[in-house]
């Protein structure tokens, strides 16, 4: 199998896409679409990258991004993707009881712990 480089140019625009975990469409409930926009948000702030573009789908998201320094690109996908993840989870769980939360919570197929929010840290 190849291994690719990327490779990271200062003043170059970055694209990011990926989805959610098993194609879950999360991203129907507007607030769980909240807490990704919340989350991006205060990424841009806090690390300084130029935000282009974006797109979120129900499972999946594109982001076009500026980010200084260039290879900053990992950290900001990861990040974004571990802190929506927690809130989202988050929420789904505070709302088990409800019957899409509970739904999609058992569409995920998460071990337990994955669930216990102490396990997450911001």
């Amino acid at each position: 199998m190849p291994v690719y480089h990327r490779h990271y140019t200062p003043g170059q625009s970055q694209f990011i896409t990926t989805s959610v975990y098993r194609r879950v469409q999360l991203f129907r409930s507007d607030r769980l679409a909240r807490h990704f926009v919340d989350v991006l948000r205060e990424l841009r702030a806090e690390m300084k990258f130029a935000l282009i573009g974006w797109v979120l789908m129900p499972e999946h998201f594109h982001i076009l991004l500026r980010p200084q320094p260039a290879d900053a690109t990992t950290l900001i996908a990861q990040q974004l993707k571990q802190q929506s993840a927690f809130r989202v989870l988050t929420a789904l769980k505070d709302h088990a009881q409800h019957p899409w939360c509970g739904k999609v919570l058992k569409r995920l197929h998460l071990p337990p712990t994955v669930h216990d929010s102490s396990h997450y840290r911001l």
